[in-house]
């Protein structure tokens, strides 16, 4: 069984651990890893370095900031395959899409890096003519990192990407279920020979996760995570006053007005509600179809979700791989079980296969209705619950009444009622005609609890500063 070590203050560290984490492969259940638990002088001894470091890092002309970036994306892109090998164990995912992954890491870094040019502030208009106001922009300095499973390298690179660019040092938690990639991600740090203690990557548990966030000098909290754990962020802020940047819980509606092409609206359902098994905050969760097309939606639906098959990628690189744990697989049988029990028709799915590993079938609920938990709750697996409604007011108001804004996709031919869901739908994100797919250059931010602040793009750089106003008089 592989072990590893924590990255701390640039080197791995061969610390005592007071315990061990084991990483299991979902596909099959087995443990082939372990990590060690970082211990509370651990996290404190990397927040310390970070906050050193980041005081000569902040001082460096940004362009030698992304040139350091672009080092560290030439590296992961050398490593590639070692860490898509990690990251496909640890995950279900395919080799291939595990690699992707760790690609298009490399890309976003080197998105990143050119901003390095275009960090600016604003000259703002003074009442008087002897006085200047100028708005700078400016590092917060140290920023926690917590991790989530389902997209473990890239969303690491989302997060430290923008945060190094703009002159902070980092301290990373990843998941405790997807830690190895995190760990082959370091060594690339070490490789690109980043300033030692910049970046500090360690495995813990949830009570010395709470150390680290409270550190007297972390100033900024950035996680992607569940509703429940940004709540327990935003009290970890409480201690310092800390920022808090939060990507919560989705839960995806889809309208498809008559016009659409069902053809291609089952094809991309189906793809968006089997990737990664479902494990994506802003796939497909509740779908409303005019009742019009109802029946030849559903058709079509229940074929493409019968047929798709599930098993371990590592030898059907074309199926659908397992959720991230046992639990996981437990509550959402558990919550499709209730949906049939309120009314709900199990169209296909909804059973636990025999055999090893954590694998859930594609699952297919009709006549849903909008109370049920199954529409009001986020699944997070290859779940699509199925609302039909009468008219585009109806449909717009049931994609909007939720306690999450997070994505949100029209099919429609019709640009009138695209501009009204582009104008009125409650939501981060609308993608019309297509899947989300979150381009990097955009800005990926959640409406309700679907979180605070945001990832990617000139914003999402600008989440990782603050501001200074400086008053000039002369």
């Amino acid at each position: 069984m592989t072990e590893h070590r924590n990255f701390i203050g640039g080197q791995f560290v061969a610390t005592p651990a007071l315990a061990t984490i084991d990483v299991r492969n979902p596909a099959t259940g087995a443990v082939f890893a372990s990590v060690p638990a970082a211990s509370e002088t651990d996290v404190l001894q990397a927040v310390d370095l970070a906050a050193a470091a980041q005081k000569t890092w902040r001082k460096l002309p940004a362009i030698e900031r992304g040139n350091a970036l672009r080092r560290l994306a030439d590296c992961n892109e050398r490593n590639a395959a070692t860490i898509g090998q990690a990251l496909a164990r640890e995950s279900g995912k395919s080799l291939a899409d595990a690699t992707s992954e760790a690609i298009y890491g490399v890309e976003l870094m080197r998105y990143h890096a050119e901003w390095a040019r275009r960090i600016d502030g604003e000259v703002i208009e003074s009442d008087t003519q002897d006085e200047t106001l100028m708005l700078m922009r400016a590092p917060i300095g140290v920023v926690a990192c917590l991790i989530p499973f389902n997209f473990p390298i890239y969303t690491l690179v989302r997060k430290i990407a923008p945060a190094l660019i703009t002159g902070n040092a980092v301290v990373v938690r990843p998941s405790n279920t997807t830690p190895t990639s995190a760990f082959a991600f370091a060594q690339c740090i070490l490789e690109a020979d980043l300033p030692a203690g910049l970046v500090s990557i360690m495995t813990m548990t949830h009570e010395t996760a709470r150390v680290m966030c409270t550190a007297p000098a972390v100033g900024m909290i950035t996680l992607t995570g569940s509703v429940a754990a940004g709540q327990t962020v935003l009290d970890y802020c409480k201690t310092n006053i800390a920022k808090p940047s939060l990507e919560l819980g989705g839960k995806t509606p889809v309208i498809v007005e008559p016009d659409a092409d069902l053809d291609v609206v089952a094809r991309m359902v189906l793809a968006a509600k089997t990737a990664h098994c479902g494990q994506v905050c802003t796939s497909v969760e509740r779908l409303y179809v005019h009742r019009s097309v109802e029946n030849a939606l559903i058709e079509r639906l229940r074929a493409g979700f019968a047929a798709r098959l599930f098993a371990d990628r590592s030898i059907n690189a074309d199926s659908m791989g397992p959720l991230a744990n046992l639990a996981a697989r437990d509550r959402i049988h558990a919550m499709v079980e209730r949906a049939a029990a309120e009314g709900a028709v199990l169209e296909t799915g909804g059973f636990i296969p025999e055999g090893n590993g954590y694998f859930y079938p594609p699952t297919l609920l009709t006549s849903c209705r909008q109370a049920m938990e199954i529409v009001r709750e986020e699944v997070f697996g290859p779940v699509l619950a199925v609302i039909a409604y009468d008219t585009f007011d109806e449909a717009l108001a049931l994609a909007s009444d939720h306690q999450f804004g997070l994505a949100s996709v029209l099919f429609t031919e019709n640009y009138r009622k695209a501009m009204r869901a582009a104008n009125e739908i409650e939501a981060g994100e609308l993608y019309i005609n297509r899947f989300p797919a979150d381009p990097y250059q955009g800005y990926h931010a959640g409406w309700k609890k679907s979180g605070l602040g945001g990832d990617d793009g000139k914003h999402g750089m600008l989440e990782f500063t603050q501001t200074r106003l400086v008053i000039l008089n002369h």
